[in-house]
């Protein structure tokens, strides 16, 4: 027999099946479900499958009223851990469309027969604009969820009128060493005195028929035209950057940082421990003997190293940076995924002479992943050697760790310039890097005036992050508004702790 009781809303959270994507969008549906929703995650078959090789069957298993489901992404199986985006990108645009309006379907069919409600808001990423399409044709309203910071998304907004300057295309593979990358521009509201290298590096082309270039360009731009956007950042932190935005958008909501957010609600369900524990979601197995490693050290003293997802290197690169480490003489906390070496997948040291593991066995930990959140609450990390993705970036200021960056790809260039010119807590380090310029920029991050400062903001910046996600901070009030214009319930005050 179905339950009488009025039914919850019915949130579908779909993300970008990638884990820099899933782990903010985890964060989300749990805040949402401790507020009275029942939410559906949809993965890919790939994610859901990493998920329950990492977390275990259990916690793929979900709750009553918290669900995984899955859809295919179109790509052909793969056993192993690499994900190539640019592919997974076409791929989920061409062929994600149908399978995820057949699942609305099914889950509206199960309301009648299952107690499940009906769903009444789809949250998609806003790589997965195809989302809005099937939204509409079920009548119901569609929320995108910005994953990355908000200066991101205003430098992708940037691609266009760098087009119509004549800055973009380049005219030959030239640019980073004839001046055309250290131009500023002057031009771009909101971000003061940045520099072409500085806007998200998905520009650095020379045809505007780039896949990457055309594809950013246009999910900014979707992104901007959409009913309403979700950004896992904070009105202080950006707040030059979210004038310009919202001057676009009026319907943007900063709910961040989420992590500090959700300390405010629990999950009433005691069925699935594991399920509640889990702040975020992880493709590989944590190390959990890393935090024992790291008990022994003095407050402030270890760097922690660690190059997100999906970021890769050459054997050289590995070889330089652990060297580099070496001669620093301080202690580290050094993560080497499997994959980090590009075109190769081995154990964390498969790839370290022997020579070097001997040198720091009695200061250094090397492991292939860890729980990041638990790892930067602890006090002995110092410094945080980081891509500059913006869940490292995000995670770094609610714990008051500065960070040495050296950014990658995407807006990770954004972040840092960021991070080391307007909140004063970073210190950039060059990509071609050396072991003796690694050694030298690790000694200035932990002991030199510029470490001192950085460590200063730094904490500066985690007590406004703690303020805002406050009962009266303008991240908690965000997610109230959010709650009443956009979901149409009262943030649920029986789930406070």
């Amino acid at each position: 027999m179905c339950d009488s009781s009025p039914q919850k809303p019915h949130i579908v959270c779909l993300p970008f099946p990638a884990q820099g994507h899933v782990n903010p969008f985890m964060k989300l549906a749990k805040l949402l479900h401790s507020n009275g929703f029942h939410v559906t995650f949809v993965n890919s078959e790939f994610i859901h499958k990493r998920l329950a090789q990492s977390l275990g069957s259990d916690f793929v298993k979900g709750l009553p009223d918290f669900r995984f489901e899955t859809i295919p992404d179109g790509l052909p199986q793969s056993e192993t851990d690499a994900q190539d985006i640019p592919a997974l990108i076409d791929s989920t645009r061409k062929h994600c469309y149908g399978p995820l309006k057949e699942l609305i379907g099914k889950l509206n069919s199960l309301s009648s027969s299952s107690g499940v409600p009906a769903v009444s808001c789809i949250i998609a990423d806003a790589n997965m604009g195809f989302a809005e399409k099937v939204a509409d044709e079920f009548g119901i309203p569609e929320i995108r969820f910005w994953t990355a910071s908000a200066c991101g998304l205003l430098g992708y907004l940037q691609y266009d009128e760098l087009v119509k300057r004549g800055i973009f295309p380049f005219k030959d593979e030239n640019f980073a060493n004839n001046g055309t990358s250290d131009a500023t521009l002057d031009w771009v509201t909101g971000m003061k005195s940045i520099q072409h290298k500085d806007l998200p590096n998905f520009i650095r082309f020379k045809s505007l028929s780039e896949f990457l270039f055309e594809y950013k360009a246009s999910v900014s731009e979707e992104c901007m035209k959409s009913s309403s956007i979700i950004i896992n950042t904070f009105q202080e932190l950006e707040s030059e950057v979210l004038e310009v935005i919202m001057a676009k958008n009026p319907n943007v909501y900063n709910i961040g940082p989420l992590q500090l957010l959700n300390r405010h609600f629990i999950h009433q369900e005691k069925e699935n421990d594991q399920f509640k524990s889990s702040s975020g979601l992880s493709f590989w197995k944590s190390d959990s003997k890393c935090i024992q490693w790291l008990d022994q050290w003095k407050p402030s003293s270890v760097i922690y190293v660690n190059y997100g997802s999906i970021a890769v290197m050459t054997e050289q690169n590995l070889k330089e940076f652990a060297w580099g480490l070496a001669e620093s003489r301080h202690p580290f906390l050094w993560i080497v995924r499997p994959n980090l070496v590009n075109g190769e997948s081995n154990n964390e040291t498969s790839n370290l002479p022997k020579e070097f593991l001997d040198e720091i066995k009695d200061r250094g930990y090397i492991t292939s992943w860890c729980s990041q959140e638990q790892v930067l609450a602890h006090p002995s990390i110092g410094v945080f050697w980081t891509h500059c993705g913006w869940n490292s970036t995000i995670e770094s200021i609610c714990e008051g760790v500065p960070m040495i960056c050296w950014p990658f790809s995407g807006e990770q260039p954004t972040n840092c310039w960021f991070a080391c010119s307007r909140w004063g807590i970073g210190i950039e380090a060059k990509h071609e890097i050396n072991r003796e310029q690694i050694a030298d920029i690790v000694k200035e991050a932990m002991e030199g005036d510029k470490g001192k400062e950085m460590r200063r903001m730094s904490l500066e910046w985690k007590m406004k992050a703690m303020e805002v996600t406050d009962e009266e901070g303008t991240a908690y009030k965000d997610f109230k508004r959010l709650m009443k214009e956009r979901l149409f319930v009262t943030v649920n005050s029986s789930a406070k702790v």
